[in-house]
């Protein structure tokens, strides 16, 4: 009983903390982490063997890890090696793909095919932060795209806060329609063994479908507040230029771009596993940057990745106690039983919970929960699993804190002298979640149940 409180307290204090935001979040984590392996695997439970078992290190070095023969490799507990392999071989791709000027380059470029008309550039940067989260994480597509809408705002003369939000929602949703768009359906995919496909033939339908009602709900809502037409600028004097300053980089990084694609959509016919192409990806990326490979590693975010650890330590904990055990049979009693309102208990409870603390936690605590919810109750685990999905990457976009896109986009506004409100941000996104969160209750409900 001692070692299932400590693993409560130090779960609630973990997440209490990264909401309060005082502290750098992968100082909490790994904090809170070593305060599980002392008090929990240590004073409570006396077993170095559970404690061994959630650091996971001997599975890196398995065949397995790397390639999977048949049914893609599933990790039931502890710590994802996976998702963080993988995570930092994308990261240092983009890095690579950032300093060939790639992100910048592919919004000039749509910009001018949009003729430079605000809102044609405020529909396409919708279906471009969708579509580009869909591949690379969306802190970095939000990144670039605020950036350059900014930079095109101010040229054009047209306010970019609806287009900022607009984008931070479409990267939210884009994210939710593959394994790699979002960290929550990496951590998914990876510890239930569904590959890049099951994840595009399943929430990406749901995506495709809520992103074309999205876009019309926003075009409706707020393609009048974008310009004054007494701001309109003529389009001959329309100076921004659109150019490559390294073409070698440039077509390097995109190559290596399209082949990260590729393996990823492959790779459950290939056998190999994230874990394999982040290495991979990462490796062919550092070889062709000769002289910049090292500033490329310098700046990768590690901060995240220890995030990340320190977190399946923490969850590891509630696992190995049994806790998550707990939870998963008081949403079995509460729904008695019945598929459809597990499965709405589940998406809003995501969605909501996601819309003022991190995704990230709140998924990897609750896949040992529906993987419990599925063996328990006879409800399909990927039905669940896809669910979970759709209401993390939705719910997050319906504050300024559920997700990290969310604060990056409003923190580069705020930087560059537009400044977004929590009112006027909720007042926006909120009715759009709830719009996809239905359609995609109703998607779920029709074609699984």
């Amino acid at each position: 009983m001692l070692a299932e409180i400590m693993a409560i307290v130090i779960f609630v204090a973990m997440f209490v903390l990264i909401v309060w935001d005082r502290f750098p979040k992968h100082y909490v984590t790994l904090g809170c982490g070593a305060l599980t392996s002392i008090f929990v695997f240590g004073i409570g439970m006396h077993s170095m063997e559970a404690f061994l078992e959630t650091l996971a290190i001997g599975g890196i070095f398995t065949p397995g890890f790397w390639h999977a023969a048949g049914e893609s490799a599933e990790q039931t507990s502890g710590v994802n090696w996976a998702t963080i392999i993988f995570l930092w071989g994308m990261m240092v791709m983009v890095e690579g793909m950032a300093e060939a000027g790639f992100f910048d380059w592919l919004c000039l470029k749509i910009a001018k095919l949009a003729k430079f008309e605000p809102v044609r550039i405020f529909v396409a940067f919708m279906i471009l932060a969708s579509v580009l989260a869909m591949f690379i994480d969306s802190i970095t597509v939000i990144l670039f795209l605020a950036a350059v809408t900014i930079r095109l705002a101010r040229t054009l003369k047209f306010n970019p806060v609806p287009v900022i939000m607009a984008e931070i929602f479409c990267a939210n949703l884009g994210g939710s329609a593959t394994m790699c768009g979002d960290p929550p359906n990496i951590i998914i995919g990876t510890s239930l063994g569904y590959s890049f496909a099951d994840f595009v033939i399943n929430t990406g339908a749901i995506g495709g479908i809520s992103l074309i009602i999205i876009i019309i709900y926003f075009y409706l809502t707020m393609r009048n507040r974008l310009q004054d037409p007494a701001d309109k600028v003529a389009p001959g004097t329309i100076d921004v230029d659109v150019k490559i300053d390294n073409m070698r980089e440039f077509l390097t990084s995109t190559i290596i771009f399209l082949i990260a694609i590729v393996l990823l959509v492959t790779h459950s016919m290939t056998g190999l596993t994230v874990a394999f192409i982040g290495t991979f990806i990462a490796a062919i990326t550092l070889a062709t940057a000769g002289r910049k490979a090292l500033m490329l590693l310098e700046r990768v975010d590690y901060f995240t990745l220890l995030f990340f650890i320190g977190l399946f330590i923490v969850v590891g904990g509630l696992e190995e106690t049994g806790v998550l055990v707990v939870i998963a049979e008081f949403i079995a009693k509460v729904s008695g039983g019945n598929a459809h309102l597990m499965i709405a208990i589940i998406l809003w409870v995501s969605a909501i919970a996601s819309a003022f603390i991190d995704n990230i936690p709140f998924s990897a605590t609750m896949i040992p929960v529906i993987r419990t919810l599925a063996a328990t109750t006879g409800v399909d685990l990927s039905t669940m699993a896809w669910t979970l999905a759709i209401g993390t990457d939705i719910g997050g976009s319906m504050t300024p804190i559920g997700a990290s896109a969310n604060v990056v986009g409003i923190s580069t506004a705020g930087k560059e002298g537009y400044p977004i409100s929590w009112v006027t941000y909720c007042k926006e996104l909120v009715p759009g979640t709830i719009i996809v969160l239905v359609v995609s209750m109703i998607s779920i409900f029709f074609r699984y149940l």
